[in-house]
């Protein structure tokens, strides 16, 4: 066993190159142990174990810069950087992230669980360093090396950077990763020589010679030349995608084979002398070394322990199930309807649609804003788009959402799937933000289904409207419930109460206030649960809510300027309106703060929003006590010069 001796990258120096396929064997067997028993990102790991191990035997980490995008992506690299024992709880509480963090690690530059950031990373700190004299080749030894792929070269952000990087110059190494997610040029014999042959300095100090000194040959000059350039320009364009990069400023090397380490850290070495950006083009496998991962690279992409459940029992419907069958059921009978989603076909729901209607599927890979401007001119043009995303993953797309669709006021439905508190991804994928950036957008109307039968009526409600609408629901399964639904713009009162307290929930914490209330005893018949459904609210629900002499709001995402601050200043207004005292109110929700890595419902326990916390909050707010301030679980965060 080579594994428990390597604590850091230095230990991997002395090793030899059997040595070094022997450790990728069993870094692939320790992933695979990891993953299926905690879950996590499986077959992009398994794909980069021999690049990662190149990286850190030709790269000197942390004085060098290593930038993962994206960054689930990272597990080999926190393997070798000394994080071995942390993998028995990763993604929990007291183990480690999914994602490289500042806070675990010098090794850990960025938090990368946003795709396509790395490049512009990359520019800023090597700009930096330059003006420190301490990059290479500018007064220093130290390196940027941006390892992009699995997708990432698809977002608009990251082309951004690449032109900027080419036109400033600066010395950064692009590696690109392709396992089949981006472009895929064939390998082979003939294209690795090339590959050699472009980067040996020789080379290109014999070719520009020969380019300056054969145009003054004596009658052959000129046609030499010619055909030199036109020998080399073809040889290239068979064989590499250079042309685009390096129309951009960027020199090309590739492909090279991404589990040879040998070829590996030939090219890497080679690249790191290059004065100016360089790709180095690398071909991988995803999911090497694990026949299911590679026979299902969807599935074990993000790979999710199956649900425990008694013998008999039916696991529930989730809302991204209830979304995708309600989608294709409308689809059949409205051929205006047109899915787009960022790289998230599979999780968002919307494979079974792709399958049955493929002309009208939109995958625009990681770039959440022309998906949502593209949606808009579908609108302009009387399609149904529907956008399907990850909730915090909107906020890339919030400019477009605001100018290109707001403003116009154009029928978009937004899906946002896996909405309020995630969990084992962290700060950067708790989808907490949709509620407050969508009420901040003029004319937009927002579903929030409590249980996964709520899901297929919102959608055609969503679908009939003429402004743009968004529906939101989280990852975790639904808890069961009264069985009954709302309809239309309606809110759904669920309780009726003695007028002390009215609660009115949102999404699924109506499912967790309706279970509070069990834990009451007889001070449950004085509360009053509303089941908001939609916001803006319903004013006949707002109406009932001031016949109470107490208000409390609760939802799942950030309370600061959310649907709990909506519903009090309705409230308020129509108190004012009708010479109306105002009740007390209180307003449940998330506070400012990126919450670290844990299980939703734990998260959710310590913020005081499951059922035991709400029953509680309930009570002091019947007793007229003071709100008793809870401690967010706050994530660390980390800094390195």
């Amino acid at each position: 066993m080579i594994l428990p001796f390597i604590e850091s990258p230095a230990d991997l120096r002395p090793l030899s190159y059997d040595d070094l396929r022997e450790l990728s064997g069993e870094i692939r067997d320790f992933i695979i142990d990891t993953v299926t028993s905690t879950g996590g990102h499986l077959g992009s790991n398994l794909g980069v174990v021999e690049l990662t191990l190149a990286l850190h035997r030709v790269f000197d980490s942390p004085r060098d810069i290593l930038l993962w995008d994206t960054g689930h992506q990272a597990y080999v690299h926190k393997l070798l950087t000394g994080r071995r024992y942390g993998f028995k709880k990763l993604r929990q509480r007291g183990g480690i992230s999914g994602y490289p963090n500042r806070s675990e690690s010098e090794h850990d530059w960025i938090e990368s669980s946003h795709a396509s950031t790395a490049l512009s990373y990359a520019h800023g700190l090597s700009v930096a360093l330059q003006q420190r004299h301490e990059l290479i080749g500018h007064g220093g030894q130290r390196h940027v090396v941006a390892i992009v792929g699995d997708g990432s070269l698809t977002g608009g952000m990251a082309f951004e950077a690449l032109n900027n990087l080419g036109h400033s110059n600066q010395r950064v190494v692009i590696v690109l990763n392709d396992n089949g997610r981006s472009y895929a040029p064939t390998i082979s014999k003939l294209s690795e020589s090339l590959t050699a042959l472009r980067l040996n300095r020789r080379y290109l100090s014999w070719r520009q010679r020969l380019r300056r000194l054969v145009p003054h040959l004596p009658s052959l000059g000129r046609a030499a030349y010619t055909s030199v350039d036109v020998v080399t320009s073809a040889m290239r364009e068979m064989v590499t995608p250079h042309t685009f990069f390096e129309m951009l400023g960027v020199r090309y090397v590739g492909p090279v084979d991404g589990h040879n380490i040998e070829a590996l850290e030939h090219a890497l070495r080679s690249a790191s002398r290059w004065d100016g950006p360089i790709v180095v083009h690398v071909l991988t496998e995803k999911g090497r070394g694990y026949a299911p991962a590679t026979r299902d690279d969807l599935r074990m992409h993000d790979y999710k322990l199956p649900p425990k459940l008694l013998e008999d029992a039916v696991a529930p419907q989730s809302y991204t199930d209830a979304f995708s069958n309600a989608l294709v059921t409308m689809a059949g009978v409205d051929d205006r309807i047109v899915a787009i989603t960022a790289a998230m076909a599979g999780p968002t729901g919307l494979l079974r649609f792709q399958d049955r209607y493929p002309e009208r599927f939109f995958d625009v890979g990681i770039a959440e804003q022309h998906a949502v401007t593209a949606a808009a001119g579908m609108a302009m043009g009387g399609l149904k788009p529907v956008v399907a995303l990850y909730s915090t993953f909107f906020s890339r797309a919030f400019d477009q959402a605001n100018l290109d669709v707001g403003l116009l006021d154009l029928p978009v439905v937004f899906v946002f799937d896996r909405a309020g508190i995630t969990g084992d991804d962290g700060p950067s994928h708790h989808g907490i933000l949709d509620i407050a950036l969508c009420l901040s957008i003029p004319n937009v109307t927002i579903f929030a289904p409590s249980s996964a039968e709520e899901v297929a009526g919102m959608l055609a409600t969503a679908l009939s409207l003429s402004s743009p609408t968004a529906i939101r629901f989280p990852k975790t399964m639904p808890q069961p419930f009264d069985g009954a639904i709302g309809d239309g713009l309606h809110a759904r009162r669920v309780t009726r109460g003695d007028g002390s307290l009215c609660v009115l929930a949102v999404g699924k914490m109506a499912a967790s206030a309706y279970r509070a209330l069990t834990l009451m005893g007889d001070d449950a018949s004085r509360v009053t649960l509303y089941d908001v459904r939609v916001l803006p609210p319903d004013p006949a629900m707002i109406d009932d809510a001031l016949e109470h002499q107490r208000i409390m709001t609760i939802e799942d995402a950030t309370r600061h300027g959310g649907a709990g601050t909506l519903m009090v200043s309705a409230v308020r207004n129509r108190a004012q309106d009708l010479r109306r005292a105002f009740p007390t109110t209180r307003i449940l929700g998330v506070p400012r703060a990126y919450l670290e890595h844990h299980r939703p419902d734990d998260l959710l326990a310590e913020l005081g929003l499951d059922p035991a916390g709400l029953a509680s909050a309930f009570a002091r707010l019947l007793a007229d006590e003071p709100e008793f301030p809870r401690t967010p679980p706050v994530a660390p965060r980390g800094r390195y010069a």
